[in-house]
């Protein structure tokens, strides 16, 4: 069985969270994963508008699900 693919460079899930509760932490590694991933406008868009809003929703998101809140696809 293959190991599910976490958001936060592979971490647990446990990591995962603690890491988005701590809001600059979370900001930054947000911002790594969307750029890992490809998605240059959605980075960019976390650079601009990574505030408060997008933070709250990474960390609901974090929590439920294990991945963070994605606004774009692109």
């Amino acid at each position: 069985m293959a190991k599910a693919q976490n958001d936060y460079f592979g971490l647990s899930r446990i990591v995962s969270i603690i890491l988005a509760i701590i809001p600059i932490t979370a900001w930054i590694c947000g911002l790594v994963t969307r750029f890992q991933e490809g998605k240059i406008v959605a980075g960019i868009i976390r650079i601009f508008l990574g505030g408060w809003i997008l933070w709250i929703l990474d960390l609901i998101f974090m929590i439920v699900n294990g991945k963070i809140f994605r606004l774009l696809n692109i």
